[in-house]
């Protein structure tokens, strides 16, 4: 180990006296000096500095040296800096000098420092060490980058930070990325000595005077070096001697969760096959549930909705499969064909966005032929929701179908939509280790009769992926079976399935059993990036874990040889291997199922995993402690295990095979004798050593009640375990890299979120620093695992994974320091999003797939029996000679605590320490063994055993014996708790701390019902007893676990809580001062099991009592307070500094208060409480007539800490006053944090509008009551700091009046007004609306009698819908720039601004749309151009979430406190405190420091009663009107056995109850309800309005679906201004009526008496001025009767819609709006059961009374008449073969349909014998259907069945469908064809047949697009298509049609005939005379046949018989006629 010493001796010729301080850097790290206290020219520091260093002193490196003038207030000046090269040391290793030190100006100042400088190179002469002989020599090359890296920055002022030097300890303590408070401070340790054998003592560094001044500092060191060292000394270990332990106890996994699946099937598209009956499967694991189905149709719309709930452990959730698949024609009797499926696991759904996929569409793929490529589209959204997951589904309203199928399809991110079949090979060889799995007593008989010794297990391996299984063959009565199988599987590759089980499982008659489990993550094992890797793994050893070996008929742990939990023992290794080979289909010989095949494999030689090494653990026990009192009267002894060796209990029986392999140093499993220190001693080149694997027996001794411990003072017992194993270290080494890499990261996020949270200066200094580590760190792992050389066993993803890796850390490195770049003040939070994101990854990395060294067990047992565990990866204690890859426990005293295992670790018993052991562990090869006892501390001597051969070097000690000790008073000033854990039935605790230090423990006092005790209390441990040396134990302290208990007056107590400190160690020569002593009271976060349950606020110091005993000791002050008795107070440097506050509570009533033992809450009273203070309300007199106080305000006083950090929690109690004065407590809240509370007096430029008193997180109290929430975007940051002028706001009034109108954007700041024309987006509106797609003339108005509430509603939603879309491109955009500054400036669109109305939003979300959806072809107005234009629906606003959300709860000023009682859950999740909750406390609080300003209470109008709550409204009862409307509601939870539910709603208030069960919306899980309730109510007896949905049943009770609270009484009150949302226009008729009974220009006036502020005064031409703003409007209204007249109506309206721009009062008035609440079942908490969409307006009843309600209810479907007339068809293709003639012809009939089903299909008749494919038809189809213009269905109303008891109504897309078919009169008919054209976009029809093409529907996208509602009537050439064998569409044939559509009315003025039927009818088709059928007259037939198809046929044969007969003729005369002629006769 390299090493270089500063010794900075003094500082001479300083000006002035005073205190110094000065700070010395080498390589980045700073270390302090103590401060030299009131000196005057010279200080005198005499300290010494050391850094360890890795790499060899380069000549060109720096010290840096700088000395300021130290002051506890401000921050230090620097008085001047000594800057030195380090050549000369460099060269010859010593240095002394004094030189002066220079200015800021570079110039040198008289001041000196004098320095003595050494450079060890090597110490400890290990250069002859063959440990160093692996270590390539260019150690410089390794470091040479750092260095570089370091100086360059290192110019003056330029700010690197600091960073320690790389041997130094990384720390070893994980807190789950948590901030927590200082999370453990168990880092406050300094620099320690490295090396024990050096005699000289360096001064001790301290970093901790920085942890508490160093932010005193700030003002003039380097900026980031500051923020570095002093947090970075809070959290980690400099020094090397311990790592931390781990805080969280609790297993994580294993524990079942609720899951909740919702899959909706939505419609599929182009399905192969032909006139199909498609039925789709939803299946997740073993569940199936399926759609209804839909007839011969190849794209069937479903819509149907699937909910699957799961209680099951997350591992389980996320394995399960989703399949989905689409069936054709199944029914009772069969099951059907598949036609195709898509399958994925639940986690690939659950890693998605939001948990879900919404409206993709799934390939689906045939399993059974590959070869087949894509079987057509499945349409759905899958969403998994956790308990406390809230996913946020798209708003449903009209979906305009997405049909870019391409464009959506269901695949995660990355994964490309063509994905091909692959075989993924999976490899087993063998395995060794397994336990006995048999006991049975037939086993053992035979073993007695046969003396057959067989091993006792049959195992055989089973794999699962992707849904499906193989196994192996089964090996008979192994422990070490060879398989040598391959377990082939056919998927899509990329798999959706993210892990591979492998499971060992041992066959058995009965039932087989897991042996053990292993996963594989394909995410591991592959790399999907351009340079990435397949899928391969191995050959490679996993390790499996499970149960412990021993082996019972009932296991009770066989849950974790499943692989659920964490295993507690070593069950088996296996070795294998898989690989991925991605198949050409289009080869022939390719199989083409997708069955999983086994097949046998060739065996791989030994080597091929590694060669062979002996491995060597060491551990030693410094201390046993806390030992659970159940077993503490019996002897304990612990057992170390790694694998199979040194397991004494169940390891394996001897095996013939290791006998054999003993010889060659490879046995595998230690023989059980041997472990047992038997005799059998083993030969060994380096003498005899046996392995020690327990510590000897021994008794605990008693430590309190709870808890004992063994007596290990000196002497400490050892135990060491010789191994072998495949030295595969590499692949640990760079885990480990990364790991601390990560480690380092996350503890220095952790310290950014502290500094945020706590409100620290410069958390992006801190952060910049982190960034610098990590990118350093990065390099430096880049260079380290280049060295990586090739060993025996290195498989091709050792190989690809190091490249990978390489890759990734070298740009992550690049990214670290361009991201430090841009670290502002501004973007630190969005920068530290982003560094998370490194973190997450480096630990991805880092987790090795293929493992080496299995993990080491420690097991506490007695007698024979196990009782509880821990487990330590063996990488963390693995050790190598480069410092970066030993493992984070290697050579360090770890805390680890002992857990129960399995299931009884879950809950309370999980909680509970076990026992806390104090160990030291070494692991490494054995030929590495001499540094092995190097980290312990020191001060020991070796007892060895008894027996070791002489051959051997490094005998391991049996135990050691430290006879060094120390003595130390340990002072623990527990000050106080908050927020802890309600233990009692009451709702409170009576805790007290138990504080254990070594081996000693005391208890605070038990403090009654509270759960934020103020303990102030010291506890004082004397004459603790540590044993190792001085100097090591200043720096590494042992740790103090402190836990929190609640007494309980029978029993034992009950745990609450535990959290772990480190104390601050001053050693006697040290002076007790500052800045380290007296130390800071500092926040521990408190653990109860995985979760928090509070926090503890306390200070530790350890005092070394020396020579002089305990009279040295700063002197503790006694007990002067007379009431505390014995009990010594927190002493005053500790205790936090107090000032007086004043808190004014505002008292105004209780709320649900439910009954306590039975008895009602008559008469209760509020009790308030705060750091000992309090103040009560007054007595309510009568509960159930008004929960009102008639006090409304009181107030106290109290002395809080001056740091606000440290405030007492406020306690709320509510008691009830029963008769003979008993109270009786009702309820508890504890107030947290008082911060929002705090009043601070405003600020004086705000020119006196300044009664304007603000409360910290930007809300505003003041005289109107008037706050602003966070939430809402509009002001809650500004302040107006020059109203000066006026500022004019006018709105874009009457565009079709005034065209040169200018909208405004106003900024508070100017004065100024900021025009923008819109003359350009009218005329881009205009050209818009002339060119609608195709061209065709869009009506220009819509008409006003057309519009509804709906049109209003949908607009809105369409609105709403655009700006999440412009929201997301705006992020996409900046994520792509990879700049999140700019995402700052573009989305000024946040969801939040959805506020924003109107046009100006309308038009950003316009210019904005996403360059995406450009990509995707859609033309980018698209979206606007399909609606009829907007311009002239006025909008209300939907929310998408509740409305309070939106608005900080209305609690502006009026606070809800949740009164709880009851004890809090034992659950994970603090098992939700809703149930708790008994009752709400309603009212205020405010705090100020006093004395206050007078000016505040000098103000005209103030009431002294009321404090700091002006002009709250009074709160006697009110009598209010409430009227609910309930427009909707979607995705309910199904509540019926077929899927659906029939819903109805109920309302509740107080009393009221309204019940529409007569109005239930049958079978629908999307119900529009459209209704409006009015009720009466009274505030405040009855505020809180429950609206639930309720489900029908015929009989039984109807069930609760879900329901939604809301609290009235806070939105009546609230200055937005709930009771009725204000709209956008003003009209006195039409659907957008005024609603409030108050006009706008009467709310306006009356807000601005109430604010008291000027005005409002009207001015002419349409001005307003309130207060010094001006705002303009128009001026004129029109009535029903269109005449105009004056109003000032417009004008008020503007300024309430831009009311927050009001200065001092503003704030956003509610909107008219939906607002959209989740329903919650109390059956399942945490889920969402549905969604309803609703808004309620209140009218109070002594106002004038309002309008009628307005009408919301459903639109009724429209009646319309489609008129198809079929005229003709072309080109049909010919099917049929003549029977005579074998001529193709066709027997043509077209048949349509409109409505989903076929249950309305028509017929034309048939054209026979068509020879060409022509015919001509003349057919009239009518359709009658009713439709919802505004969604664009046609609704339709049916049975389900013939049980069903009423209709269901379906909503379908309109879409007509027509087919072309062939008759056939024996057989069934064939299909020939089809066109199905969706009525609203359909391509326009050919004129002529010539030009109809497939192109029409090929590249539908592209073509213009016509609706047959605007059109009415289109006629033209359509297109039928099927597909053929290869999947090709081909044309079929072409139609000639018209389509007319007709109104209802219309219909039934001029009816048409079916076909060619009266009236109107059509005239008959001119068919040729081939058409008709030959049976029914054959002679006409026959006379066809010959006449027309022989004719010429007949002539010519004619023809040829007349010759013939002409010829036979001639032939037959011939003869005579020659003979006569030659005879002459």
């Amino acid at each position: 180990m390299m090493a270089f010493m500063v010794h900075l001796k003094a500082v001479a010729h300083l000006r002035g006296r005073g205190d110094r301080i000065a700070r010395v850097t080498f390589r980045g790290l700073s270390f302090y000096s103590r401060v030299v206290e009131n000196c005057e020219d010279v200080a005198r520091f005499n300290e010494t500095f050391r850094w360890p260093i890795a790499s060899r002193l380069d000549g060109n490196e720096m010290l840096e040296i700088q000395v300021y003038n130290y002051s506890k207030v401000f921050s230090n000046r620097l008085v001047g800096t000594f800057c030195m090269v380090l050549q000369k040391v460099a060269d010859e290793g010593h240095l002394e000098l004094t030189d002066t030190l220079t200015d800021d100006n570079n110039t040198s100042i008289q001041t000196s420092v004098t320095i003595e400088i050494r450079y060890q190179p090597m110490d400890g002469g290990a250069g002859g060490d063959r440990d160093f002989l692996d270590v390539p020599d260019d150690r410089d090359g390794m470091f040479a980058f750092e260095t570089d890296s370091l100086l360059s920055a290192h110019s003056p002022g330029s700010g690197t930070s600091p960073r320690r030097s790389l041997q130094g300890s990384i720390p070893t303590f994980r807190k789950a990325g948590r901030g927590v408070f200082s999370a453990m401070k168990l880092g406050k340790i300094k620099i320690s000595k490295d090396d024990h054998k050096r005699g000289e003592e360096p001064a001790v560094l301290d970093m901790d005077d920085l942890d508490r001044k160093a932010m005193r500092l700030a003002g003039s060191l380097e900026p980031d070096a500051v923020s570095l060292a002093s947090v970075t000394a809070v959290t980690t270990n400099v020094s090397n001697k311990r790592s931390k332990p781990d805080i969280k106890m609790e297993p994580g996994s294993g524990r079942p969760v609720d899951y909740q699946i919702s899959i909706t099937v939505i419609e599929a598209r182009q399905l192969m096959g032909l006139n199909m009956d498609p039925v789709v499967c939803v299946e997740i694991g073993d569940d199936r549930k399926y759609t209804s189905m839909k007839e011969s149709t190849n794209c069937p719309y479903y819509n149907e909705y699937f909910v699957f709930d799961f209680h099951v452990p997350p591992d389980v959730m996320f394995d399960k499969i989703i399949k989905l698949s689409v069936i054709h024609s199944k029914n009772l009797l069969r099951s059907g064909t598949l036609v195709g499926t898509f399958k994925m696991d639940v986690g690939t759904v659950y890693s998605q966005p939001e948990h879900q996929f919404y409206h993709k569409w799934a390939i689906l793929s045939d399993p059974d032929d590959i070869t087949a490529g894509c079987k057509g589209y499945l349409k759905c959204d899958i969403a998994v929701v956790g308990k406390g997951d809230n996913i946020k589904t798209p708003h449903k309203a009209n979906e305009t179908d997405e049909d870019d199928v391409e464009g959506n399809l269901l695949l995660p991110e990355g994964i490309p939509a063509e994905r091909q079949w692959a075989r993924f090979y999976v490899k087993i060889h063998r395995a060794e280790g397994l336990p006995k799995m048999n006991t049975t007593i037939m086993a053992n008989v035979k073993k007695a009769f046969i003396g057959e010794s067989r091993d006792l297990v049959d195992p055989y391996v089973q794999v699962q992926f992707a849904g499906q299984k193989g196994k192996t063959s089964v090996q008979r009565s192994s422990y070490e079976p060879i398989w040598n199988e391959q377990v082939v599987f056919t998927e899509l590759f990329p798999p959706l399935c993210k892990r591979i089980k492998v499971q060992i499982r041992d066959s058995d008659k009965v039932n087989d059993v897991a042996i053990g489990t292993h996963f594989i993550d394909l995410r591991k094992i592959s790399n999907d990036g351009d340079k990435g890797f397949l899928p391969t793994l191995g050959p490679a050893w996993v390790n499996m874990y499970g149960s412990t070996r021993q082996y019972t008929l009932m296991d009770e742990h066989q849950d974790l040889n499943e692989g659920l939990g964490e295993g507690v023992s070593f069950r088996a290794r296996l070795l294998l291997s898989i690989a991925l080979e991605v198949l050409d289909t289009t080869s022939p010989e390719i199989l083409s199922s997708t069955e999983v095949q086994v097949e046998p494999i060739s065996n791989i030689s030994e080597s091929a995993t590694g060669r062979m090494e002996e491995f060597f653990l060491f551990g030693s026990f410094l201390e046993a402690t806390m030992i659970d009192r159940k077993i503490g009267d019996k002897a304990i002894t612990f057992e170390i295990t790694i694998g199979n060796y040194g397991n004494q209990i169940d390891g394996v029986s001897k095996s013939s095979s290791t006998k054999k392999k003993k010889k060659d140093g490879e046995s595998e499993e230690e023989e059980s004798e041997l472990v047992q220190n038997s005799s059998e001693d083993e030969a060994d080149e380096e003498g005899d050593l046996v392995s020690v694997s327990c510590t000897p027996l021994m008794r605990p001794v008693i430590t309190d009640r709870n808890y004992f411990h063994l007596p290990y003072f000196e002497k400490k017992p050892c135990v060491y375990i010789r191994s072998w194993w495949q030295d595969q270290r590499r692949r640990l080494y760079n885990s480990n890299m990364m790991d601390k890499i990560a480690d380092k990261l996350e503890e220095g996020l952790n310290d950014v979120q502290e500094i945020i949270k706590t409100e620290k200066a410069f958390p992006e200094r801190r952060l910049r620093g982190v960034l610098e580590e990590l990118s350093i760190g990065c390099s430096r792992f880049v260079t380290l695992a280049n060295k990586d050389l090739p060993q025996a066993g290195r498989t091709k993803l050792d190989r690809e994974r190091l490249k990978s890796c390489m890759r990734e850390m070298d740009s992550m490195g690049q990214q670290a320091k361009q991201i430090r770049t841009q670290v502002k003040k501004n973007t630190v939070r969005d920068k530290l999003k982003l560094v998370h994101n490194f973190l997450q990854k480096l630990r991805f990395l880092a987790d090795e797939p293929q493992h080496s060294i299995p993990d080491v067990f420690i097991w506490m047992m007695t007698n024979n029996k196990r009782i509880a565990y821990a487990r330590i990866p063996s990488k963390d204690i693995l050790f190598s000679t480069v410092d970066e890859e030993t493992g984070r426990d290697c050579s360090k005293v770890k805390a680890v605590f002992l857990k129960l295992p399995g299931k009884k670790g879950f809950g309370p018993a999980g909680w509970t320490v076990q026992a806390k052991l104090e160990l030291y562990l070494w692991l490494g090869l054995s030929k590495q063994r001499k540094d092995f006892l190097n980290g312990l501390p020191n001060g020991f001597e070796e007892i060895k055993a008894a027996k070791t051969g002489p051959g051997f070097l490094y005998g391991p000690p049996v135990s050691l014996v430290y006879n060094m000790k120390q003595v130390f008073q340990l002072r623990a000033h527990m000050y106080q708790a908050r927020s802890l854990f309600a233990a009692d039935s009451s709702g409170l605790s009576d805790p007290f701390a138990r504080v254990f230090f070594s081996t000693h423990s005391q208890v605070t006092e038990v403090l009654s019902e509270t759960l934020c005790p103020t303990w102030d209390q010291l506890l004082v441990f004397d004459d603790v007893e540590l044993f190792g040396e001085a100097s090591e134990l200043r720096d590494d302290p042992p740790i103090i676990v402190i836990e929190i208990y609640d007494q309980d007056t029978v029993g034992k107590a009950e745990f609450i809580g535990r959290t772990f400190a480190k104390p601050t160690v001053k050693m006697c020569d040290e002076h007790y001062g500052p800045p380290r002593f007296p130390p800071q009271l500092e926040y521990y976060q408190v653990y109860r099991g995985n979760c928090t349950a509070g926090e503890l606020l306390a200070a530790f110091e350890l005092l070394q009592i020396g020579q002089g005993g305990r009279g040295d000791l700063p002197p503790l002050e006694g007990p002067t307070d007379s009431e505390h008795g014995p009990v010594l107070p927190v002493p005053l440097g500790i205790r936090p500094v107090l000032s007086r506050y004043r808190i004014e509570v505002l008292f105004w009533g209780l709320r649900d208060l439910k009954r306590i033992n039975l008895a009602q809450v008559d008469r209760p009273r509020v009790d308030i409480e705060c750091a000992g203070r309090g103040v009560q309300s007054v007595l309510i007199q009568n509960y159930k007539k008004n929960p009102n106080f008639s006090i409304l305000v009181k107030w106290f006083e109290v002395d809080l800490p001056e740091n606000e950090l440290l405030h007492p929690p406020l306690n709320i109690r509510v008691v009830d006053c029963r008769a003979f004065g008993r109270y009786i407590l009702v309820g508890s809240h504890a107030v947290t944090s008082l911060r929002r509370f705090i009043y601070s007096t405003p600020d004086k430029t705000t020119n006196n509008w300044a009664t304007a008193a603000k409360l910290m997180n930007g809300y505003m109290v003041l005289a109107n009551g008037g706050s602003q929430p966070r939430s809402s975007p509009v002001l809650s940051s500004r302040t107006f700091s020059r109203p000066a002028g006026d500022v004019i706001v006018n709105l874009e009034a009457e565009p079709q009046v005034r065209k040169t109108d200018t909208v405004v954007k106003l900024d508070a700041m100017s004065d100024a007004v900021v025009k923008v024309d819109t003359i350009e987006e009218e005329s881009d509106k205009k050209k818009k609306k002339k060119k609608k797609k195709g061209g065709v003339e869009e009506d220009e108005e819509t008409d006003e009698r057309v519009l509804d509430w709906w049109s209003k509603y949908f607009a809105s939603i369409e609105t709403l819908k655009e700006t999440l879309r412009a929201q997301e491109a705006a992020q996409a955009e900046a994520e792509d720039r990879e700049d999140l500054e700019i995402a700052v400036e573009t989305t000024d669109i946040k969801p939040d601004d959805l506020l924003l109305k109107g046009s100006r939003a309308k038009d950003k979300g316009k210019d904005r749309k996403s360059s995406r959806d450009r990509k995707k072809g859609q033309a980018a107005g698209d979206g606007a151009d399909r609606r009829p234009l907007k311009a002239k629906v006025d909008e209300l606003l939907v929310y998408n979430k509740e409305l309070e959300s939106e608005y900080g709860n209305f609690e502006d000023w009026l606070h809800t406190f949740n009164l709880y009682r009851g004890k809090a859950g034992d659950d994970d999740e603090h098992a939700l405190d809703d149930d708790r909750i008994v009752g709400r406390f309603k009212g205020s609080l405010c705090m100020y420091k006093l004395p206050l300003s007078e000016e505040i209470t000098r103000e005209a109008g103030f009431d002294p009663n009321m404090g700091m709550f002006q002009s709250i409204p009074h709160n006697d009862p009110i009598n209010v009107l409430v009227r609910v409307y309930v427009v909707r509601a979607t995705d309910l939870h199904p509540a019926d056995i077929n899927g659906k539910a029939d819903p109805y709603i109920v309302i509740k208030l107080g009393r009221a109850e309204v019940k529409d069960k007569e109005n239930y919306i049958s079978k629908q899980l999307n119900p529009v309800f459209g209704k409006s309730f009015d009720i009466e109510a009274t505030f405040p007896m009855e505020s809180m309005l429950t609206v639930s949905v309720y489900d029908w049943d015929l009989v039984g009770t109807d069930d609760l679906i879900g329901e939604t609270k809301i609290d009235l009484e806070n939105r009546f009150y609230s200055k937005y201004r709930a009771t009725c949302g204000i709209s956008s226009n003003y009209s006195v008729h039409g659907y957008n009526v005024w609603r409030d009974p108050l006009k706008p220009s009467q709310i306006l006036a009356k807000l601005c008496k109430e604010g008291k502020i000027d005005g409002p005064h009207y001015g002419p031409g349409g001005k307003v001025k309130v207060a010094n703003r001006i705002f303009l409007g128009p001026t004129e209204i029109e009535d029903e009767n269109g005449l105009k007249k004056q109003t000032e109506e417009h004008l008020a309206l503007t300024v309430l819609n831009h009311w927050e721009e009001i200065p001092r009062l503003g704030c956003k008035l509610v909107p008219e709006h939906v607002e959209t609440r989740p329903l919650l079942n109390p059956d399942k908490p945490g889920i969402e059961q549905g969604r309803i969409e609703m808004w309620v307006d209140m009218f109070p009843m002594d106002m004038p009374a309002p309008g009628p309600a307005i009408d919301i209810s459903p639109r009724k479907p429209k009646r319309y008449e489609l008129r198809v007339i079929i005229w003709n068809t072309d080109e049909v293709i010919l099917e049929d073969d003549d029977y005579f003639t074998g001529e193709k012809s066709s027997d043509i009939f077209v048949r349509g349909w409109l409505k989903g089903q076929q249950e309305d299909k028509q017929d034309t008749d048939v054209h026979y014998h068509s020879l060409t494919g022509e015919g001509n038809f003349n057919w009239r189809f009518v359709f009658p259907f009713d439709y919802l213009m505004a969604e664009e269905k046609i609704v339709i109303s049916k049975k389900e069945s013939m049980f069903s008891w009423d209709e269901t109504e379906y909503k379908i897309p309109p879409r007509l469908t027509l087919q072309v078919w062939d008759a056939d009169h024996f057989s069934a008919d064939d299909f020939l064809g089809a066109i199905e054209l969706d009525l609203n976009r359909f391509p326009r029809g050919a004129k002529t047949a010539k030009q109809c093409s497939l192109d029409m529907i090929r590249n539908e996208q592209e073509l213009p697009t016509i609706s047959i509602f605007k059109q009415k009537r289109v006629k033209g050439w359509w297109p039928f298509v099927a597909r053929d064998e290869n999947d090709e569409m081909e044309l079929t044939g072409k139609v000639e049609a018209e389509l007319h559509l007709v109104t209802a009315e219309e219909a039934e003025k001029s009816p048409v005939g079916l076909g060619r039927n009266e009236p109107d009818p059509l005239e008959k088709p001119n068919r040729p005379d081939t058409t008709f059928l030959w049976f029914l007259s054959p002679l006409k037939a026959i006379r066809y046949l010959v006449c027309n198809r022989y004719k010429w046929l007949i002539i010519k044969l004619v023809l040829a018989l007349l010759l013939l007969v002409m010829l036979g003729l001639f032939l037959y005369s011939m003869p005579g006629y020659l003979v006569k002629k030659l005879l002459g006769a």
